[in-house]
């Protein structure tokens, strides 16, 4: 599908063109900023179902539902959920004064969602603590230590492929989320030598019911329901972290949880053990989770792009099988393909805020107290910044091209603002690592039609695990 838009020619937009305005009955998505205007009233059609909300109608098409609210509200436009409304903001300007939040009028809004089980991670705080926490974070994200997990990654991605063999249904889906699982034992843990595979799939197991508890309707530690088994999923991570806690604080080695053991700013802050066990859960499931839904995605775009998929590998036989960061940052024509896909299938579609006091945004006021929905994902797929936006066609990244410069937020699958990802680049290296060696040692193909039967009730993925062709060299 494609999805047109306009917006107010504002002089002091760069991106702004001369596209005209909505009429009243399309719902005004660009406002002039003097007129404030309070959400507008839900239409009886979309209030859904009771206490659910519109829930549902989400989990079966993002996009669709999201197209639904631009066309009918606008960019800021009532949401029903769980029993409340809140608000929903589409669109690179609505989302960049969320996102930006200079009025500091939004905190997160995921505690609601998976607060219990993912409480003290980076994303779930706000203000002067978040910012406290990221400057100590951020020393664990240097280009010295970028270079070294890229180094140390290697092995891991080796040993986690080296049983992947000939099969005309491989599903990728689910092997990737194994190897990166396996990554994230390696790069974070320093290998965690003395844990079997059971024990990983243990920890695998509860990092996914963690994630599913987004989408959980009873909230609270009740047996049987997507938050009980949640709540059971963060006792497991929380005693697997606290196992090795002692010697990693002991011993400074170059993992993810040594570095978050003994990293210190001048001033001399540091983590608490608490400190360390909340951020390397966040971590460890941003790590694997959206690296996997990305990696996923760029083969099922390369398996029905043979073209593209043999430009990759050309630029891939150029190195070793263990590149060094220096080497990833080259492949071209693979960094291309990342990007559209993320631009295309973004791993989280909606950013999560709560406005802690009423705010107006695009000429909306939203509430205090209101949750509110950023669809990010909406923004990637918008004709007027976008060429052709459903189709796939990398060198819109280009520089002859760069059409994600048509507006500063038309793509931001990693967020905006004080919670843009921190691991973006981590996460890259990751992606790239594991296509180069995909690429190198395989071929696969998938049928050309196929679009996978995407489980949207949290982060997406695939449900049927992706099958690919894949051959070995």
């Amino acid at each position: 599908m494609t999805i047109q838009s306009t917006r107010t020619n504002d002089p002091a937009d760069p991106a702004a063109g001369a596209a005209p305005e909505r009429d009243a009955g399309r719902g005004a998505a660009s406002r002039r900023t003097t007129e404030v205007h309070e959400l507008p009233p839900i239409v009886s059609s979309d209030k859904g179902l009771p206490v659910l909300g519109r829930i549902l109608v989400y989990a079966k098409d993002p996009v669709a539902l999201m197209r639904h609210q631009w066309e009918t509200y606008g960019a800021v436009s009532p949401f029903n959920s769980l029993g409340e409304t809140g608000a929903m903001v589409l669109g690179p300007d609505a989302c960049a004064e969320v996102l930006q939040n200079k009025d500091k009028a939004f905190a997160n809004g995921w505690r609601k969602i998976v607060g219990p089980f993912f409480n003290g991670g980076l994303m779930l705080i706000d203000f002067d603590e978040h910012h406290a926490h990221r400057r100590i974070m951020q020393e664990a994200f240097t280009r010295p230590r970028l270079e070294s997990y890229a180094d140390h990654m290697q092995p891991a991605i080796a040993k986690g492929m080296a049983d992947w063999g000939d099969d005309a249904s491989f599903k990728s889906y689910w092997r990737l989320k194994q190897l990166t699982l396996d990554i994230a034992a390696d790069i974070f843990m320093g290998g965690a030598a003395d844990t079997s595979r059971a024990e990983m799939d243990r920890v695998n197991k509860a990092f996914i019911a963690c994630v599913q508890a987004a989408s959980g309707i009873v909230r609270a530690d009740v047996p049987m329901t997507r938050w009980g088994r949640a709540f059971r999923g963060r006792k497991v991570l929380e005693e697997f972290l606290r196992h090795y806690l002692p010697a990693k604080r002991a011993t400074a080695t170059d993992d993810i949880f040594s570095v978050l053991c003994h990293i210190e700013t001048d001033d001399g802050e540091r983590f608490s053990d608490q400190d360390v066990v909340n951020h390397m859960i966040f971590l460890m499931m941003a790590a694997h989770d959206t690296s996997t839904i990305t990696t996923s995605t760029m083969i099922q775009l390369l398996g029905q792009h043979p073209e593209w998929q043999e430009r990759c590998r050309a630029e891939s036989e150029q190195f070793g099988d263990a590149p060094t960061m220096t080497e990833l940052e080259g492949l071209t024509s693979l960094d291309l393909v990342m990007r559209e896909a993320l631009r295309l299938h973004a791993p989280v579609p909606v950013l999560m805020r709560h406005a802690v006091k009423d705010v107006v945004v695009q000429g909306v006021r939203i509430p205090a107290g209101s949750d509110t929905i950023v669809g990010v994902q909406f923004s990637h797929l918008m004709e007027e910044y976008w060429t052709n936006p459903t189709v796939f066609d990398p060198e819109r990244f280009s520089e002859e091209r760069r059409e994600d410069r048509s507006h500063r937020f038309a793509w931001e699958p990693f967020g905006g603002g004080v919670h843009k990802c921190i691991g973006l680049y981590f996460g890259g290296l990751e992606v790239k690592s594991i296509m180069h060696r995909l690429l190198r040692t395989y071929h696969w193909t998938v049928v050309p039609g196929y679009r996978p039967p995407m489980d949207n009730h949290s982060l997406p993925f695939p449900k049927d695990g992706q099958p690919i062709k894949l051959v070995r060299n």
